[in-house]
């Protein structure tokens, strides 16, 4: 009996060890995609700009970002929200001037390095947002303290980025709030800290922390409340098609925990192996959330393609709201060397651009409908229901299922584990069926 069910276990175990030998290699080429470091091409060169003009009469909102990156929705979503008030100088600040990668290869031309912005507004942020970056922070947080120390601007931290407060210890003994999958590990690692979820944002006086990615949206538009008025706030929501803005307070949102059905971002990272090239098209006076909706679905937490920005001429282009950002080639019409591109925002009609090309080319958004809505579209009809649902749950964005068209489940990226355990059950099965037939041989000749 012992016998029986040590074998039962080992078979057990190989079924286990396989997929997970086989899939672990592939999550970390995964998750090591997600910021591709920039390569300098000699067909893309940077561009000369003369530093934005603060206006002393206005408010400074500072959207920090690390040398190593930072999350393109954390980021570019609360700029267009205080950028679309035309009430603040809103300026992006990083340790360099050196070009920061965005999530999934989007590069950024940062406004100012934080020398350049202590030489043209000598008294500190009104505002200053912290998104999740990526990478060592110790510069951005040097700074932070450097800034609370000789002033009080009102800080905001969208999703993860309440990591960076609570190392810089902003947060002890005060309520926060953080992406729902971040809390886990923050309540660990963090516990003189308040953490809270199911709400969008906690505003503890001069510290906002939000939730998860587009919760910044909320946050920001919670910072206009207060500096600007109600009125504004709601005028800047319904322009950018958000429907989540309630004045007054926040907005209590699902407490979100992990469910079985989330592991189909699991499986795209583990098995994905045919995952697409996609280029992205970058065009003057797209909008900064057009843009976002167009990298983050795509990369971090679901793993559905590998990105690549382009331009038609391979020059930076200047987004709506005068965010400068580097494209990593130029297009080229005869050899794409994509499986398909995405066009954010931009021109309706793509192909009067770029010529007519043997790939799909897909139109992410529609006028009238928040931006996201488009990506989770095209993610469903693309992939899977299923995957589009975790994406939107990861960034926090409440879209019904009956807006969704597709597969309702990657069933064959399921099938790739359940072979494997298979392969490597049956070759245990197969190895003591041998063994046993030896034995009983050599049992039978003695």
């Amino acid at each position: 009996m012992r016998h029986r069910i040590a074998y039962i276990v080992v078979v057990m175990v190989a079924a286990l060890v396989v997929p997970t030998a086989v899939g672990t290699p592939g999550v970390l080429r995964s998750t090591g995609e997600i910021h591709p470091r920039r390569v300098p091409t000699p067909d893309v060169a940077l561009p000369e700009r003369p530093a934005p003009v603060l206006d002393p009469g206005r408010p400074t909102v500072a959207i920090v970002l690390a040398s190593a990156g930072a999350n393109v929705a954390d980021t570019l979503a609360p700029y267009e929200v205080f950028a679309a008030t035309g009430r603040f100088n809103v300026v992006t600040v990083a340790p360099t001037s050196e070009p920061v990668t965005l999530t999934g290869g989007l590069d950024l031309v940062p406004d100012l390095s934080f020398a350049d912005l202590a030489a043209q507004a000598p008294a500190q942020p009104d505002v200053i947002v912290v998104p999740q970056l990526e990478g060592p922070t110790a510069e951005v947080v040097q700074w932070l303290r450097a800034q609370r120390r000789t002033a009080a601007p009102l800080l905001m931290s969208v999703c993860v980025g309440a990591e960076v407060l609570a190392d810089a210890g902003f947060l002890d003994g005060r309520p926060a709030t953080s992406h729902w999958l971040k809390l886990i590990g923050l309540r660990r690692g963090e516990p003189d800290v308040g953490w809270t979820g199911g709400v969008r944002f906690v505003d503890d006086g001069d510290i906002i922390t939000t939730a998860g990615v587009l919760s910044g949206i909320d946050g920001a538009l919670r910072v206009v409340e207060r500096l600007i008025g109600a009125s504004e706030a709601e005028r800047v929501s319904r322009a950018l098609h958000w429907s989540g803005y309630r004045p007054g307070g926040a907005v209590t949102v699902a407490a979100e925990e992990p469910e079985p059905r989330d592991l189909v971002a699991l499986l795209s990272a583990a098995y994905r192996w045919d995952r697409p090239t996609t280029g992205v098209l970058l065009t003057d006076g797209v909008g900064e959330i057009e843009l976002a909706a167009a990298f983050r679905p795509y990369t971090e937490l679901s793993y559905l393609a590998r990105l690549r920005a382009f331009s038609v001429d391979g020059r930076a282009v200047r987004s709506r709201h005068g965010l400068t950002f580097l494209p990593r080639s130029a297009w080229n019409a005869t050899e794409p060397g994509y499986d398909r591109v995405l066009v954010p925002g931009g021109p309706s009609d793509p192909h009067a651009v770029l010529g007519d090309p043997s790939i799909p080319v897909v139109v992410l958004h529609r006028a009238g409908e928040f931006p996201f809505d488009g990506a989770l579209r095209d993610i469903a009809g693309t992939y899977d229901v299923a995957t589009a649902r975790w994406v939107a749950k990861s960034v926090q964005y409440p879209v019904p299922d009956a807006e969704l068209r597709g597969p309702r489940w990657p069933w064959r990226l399921t099938a790739v584990p359940l072979l494997l355990a298979g392969i490597g059950a049956g070759a245990v099965i197969l190895v003591g069926g041998v063994l046993r037939r030896r034995a009983t041989a050599r049992r039978e000749l003695s």
